[in-house]
């Protein structure tokens, strides 16, 4: 090594060390930066499974050049939090305050203190916890710190906090179980105590919980948690034997979430119980009105016959924004256009300015035979580069807002950007696989900077190829008319062998892409779909064997091109499965094909575009919306013509009909 780079080293110690440095060493050359990423790609599995034998073989010089590579806090952070067990303390104490400042060092801090906890050194984790998390309000170790404070013969002082943490409606995490036998031990609990978390756990509709707690109360207590843990499991019955109950607070309370429960399942048969029930309770006016409102809502999602009565017939009160769109996808799905109007008329000032309510307030003037005023609707929403400005425009005959202006690129600005040790480090974890952590380091820079640094942030990522962070940081300065930005065409071969494989546009593949991950090939949902076209693994699996793809779980699901082969593949699934209409398929996708074909017309055939209006889950419904518009941009993007949004939406017949199709 150089003798200047060790006077620099000597200069950058302490916390803030890596930071340092990358402002006072050379910046690395472009060769020298990707020789680093190779070798740390040649050594990062094997360090990850705990063997350090990858990095000792190489030969000096690439361990030198390795051990200047801006990603080398994250291996030797993954051999420690690998060998946890058995590394040496001192070791990681001297590597947490040389990079104590990155994630990877604070990750492993938090790891470290949990396995002192774990070997007892309840001193060692006490000392870690007050300088770095106490405040944070983090359970698992503020009840480890409560632990070592009781193990030291403090138990006096922490009552109050242990209490706290206790008295919550579920359950805490395990390690603060000791701490609560503690309390329960040295008689710290009252009755009090313990009813005001039983009311916490009902109100949290933790029933199991509220019955254990009982138990130090009284049989009462016993009682109403049985009561509501019978209306939760069964809540038809709990209501019919209604008059078996005094008329209290409390069951009132629990014949009202009986009655929301079952609106779930069987909104009729629900407002036919809670006529019944209301006959002889004294339900209070905000509960008469909550509940009347979440049956009528139901019968409308559900299509149900007299929703619109339902819905008009419920008290000013209980009429809000929710309820004035269920009374217009109503008339919507019945064809009156003067309720139509009506109803949109009556939303708040806000809601009436939504896209959606402007452009179907147009459809219902020009069915009204207002065409003036529906063709000014129309002209004003068609400038509008979306679901309802394409639907506005061919209303109109008029192009699509297709206008696309490239940001203008500040190279100085850019070069200061990409020089930046942070993002640095931001794009090395993304270009290694460690994409996850990379947009954590990106999103921490990109919160605190200026607009300006922003938008040539974008295009930064953008060239990068990171094309999940440009869409978002141009998304977070309002900029959305660079559409070679917003749009890409990452991975374009992929999609277009694959897509044709599945007998699909290319185009609405990238539409299903772009919305489920912006194009992130790591992230998964919440509900734990995972990869660039969010797949199940279920549904990964399925379709894998069946066009004979070796599966391996997170390792297929996460690769770019084992992902969008079986995306593809099942969008060309549904496709089949609903006769081609790309509507159906779409929301299939979403929701799944069983929910679809619950939500298909008895009969006949209904308007894609209503169809679409009277889907009863918020997030499925935008999100068709959303893939259909971004599959009309990328068709432009890739062709340089206009695909009629409009001409794509075919009529949505009955589930017989759509079967029938599907399976010539």
């Amino acid at each position: 090594m150089q003798p200047a780079r060790v006077a620099v080293r000597y200069l950058c110690s302490g916390l803030f060390a890596l930071l340092c440095c990358a402002f006072l060493s050379p910046a690395a050359s472009s060769t020298e930066i990707e020789q680093q990423r190779e070798l740390f790609l040649q050594v990062y599995a094997s360090v990850e499974r705990g063997s350090w034998d990858a990095v000792n073989a190489l030969a000096p010089d690439q361990h030198e050049r390795l051990q200047d590579y801006v990603l080398w806090p994250d291996l030797r952070a993954a051999w420690f939090r690998a060998n946890i067990d058995k590394a040496d303390d001192v070791e990681i104490d001297a590597f947490l305050n040389q990079y104590g400042v990155l994630k990877p060092a604070r990750d492993l801090r938090y790891q470290h203190a949990l396995h002192l906890a774990k070997i007892g050194d309840l001193s060692g984790f006490l000392a870690i916890y007050q300088q770095f998390y106490q405040g944070l309000e983090i359970a698992r170790l503020d009840c480890l710190a409560l632990r070592a404070e009781i193990a030291a013969g403090r138990g006096q002082r922490v009552v109050n906090r242990a209490v706290d943490l206790w008295t919550v409606g579920a359950s805490q995490v395990d390690e603060c179980d000791p701490v609560f036998e503690h309390l329960v031990t040295e008689n710290h609990l009252s009755p009090s105590n313990y009813i005001e978390r039983f009311d916490l756990a009902v109100e949290a509709r933790e029933f199991s919980m509220a019955q254990w707690l009982g138990k130090s109360i009284d049989q009462r207590h016993i009682d109403i948690a049985g009561q509501w843990l019978n209306a939760q499991r069964n809540p038809e019955s709990f209501v019919r034997n209604d008059k078996n109950r005094i008329n209290d607070a409390t069951t009132r309370e629990q014949l009202i979430y009986a009655i929301e429960r079952l609106t779930y399942d069987d909104p009729e048969l629900a407002l036919e119980l809670w006529k019944d029930i209301s006959k002889g309770r004294r339900f209070s006016a905000v509960q008469e009105y909550r509940t009347a409102r979440h049956i009528a809502l139901w019968i409308a999602r559900d299509r149900l016959p007299g929703a619109y009565e339902q819905l008009t017939g419920l008290p000013v009160a209980a009429q809000n924004d929710e309820v004035l769109r269920w009374r217009a996808r109503t008339s919507l799905r019945d064809g009156n256009w003067p309720n139509l109007l009506t109803d949109i008329s009556l939303m708040s000032n806000k809601e009436r300015r939504e896209e959606e309510w402007r452009y179907w307030r147009g459809v219902a003037l020009q069915r009204s035979g207002n065409k003036p005023e529906a063709e000014q609707a129309f002209r004003d929403l068609a400038s509008e580069r979306s679901y309802y400005g394409f639907l506005a425009a061919d209303e109109l005959g008029q192009p699509y807002a297709f206008d696309s202006s490239r940001f203008t690129a500040d190279e100085v600005l850019i070069a200061q950007l990409a020089a930046r040790p942070e993002l640095v480090r931001a794009r090395e974890l993304f270009l290694v696989g460690l994409e996850g952590r990379g947009r954590s380091e990106w999103d921490a820079v990109i919160r605190n900077i200026e607009r300006e640094q922003k938008m040539q942030a974008a295009i930064l990522a953008h060239r990068w190829g990171w094309h999940s962070r440009a869409i978002a940081a141009a998304a977070s300065v309002g900029e959305y008319d660079d559409l070679s930005l917003r749009y890409p065409l990452p991975y374009d071969s992929t999609f277009r062998q694959y897509a044709e494989d599945a007998s699909i546009s290319p185009t609405w593949a990238y539409g299903v892409a772009r919305s489920e991950s912006l194009f992130m090939r790591d992230v998964r949902s919440r509900a734990g779909a995972i990869g660039l076209m969010q797949l199940m693994p279920t549904t990964g699996r399925n379709v894998a064997k069946e066009i004979q793809l070796p599966y391996s779980g997170l390792d297929t699901l996460t690769d770019p091109d084992s992902n969008i082969r079986l995306g593809t593949t099942y969008l060309g699934q549904m496709a089949e499965r609903y006769g081609g209409n790309q509507v159906l398929a779409t929301a299939a996708y979403n929701a799944g094909p069983h929910r679809v074909d619950a939500w298909l017309p008895e009969k006949g055939t209904i308007d894609a575009r209503v169809w679409i209006e009277n889907i009863p889950f918020n997030e499925t419904r935008g999100y068709v919306r959303r893939v259909l518009a971004a599959d009309t941009i990328f068709h432009w993007r890739m062709t340089g013509e206009t695909r009629r949004l409009s001409d794509e939406l075919l009529l949505v017949r009955a589930e017989s009909q759509t079967q029938q199709l599907a399976n010539r």
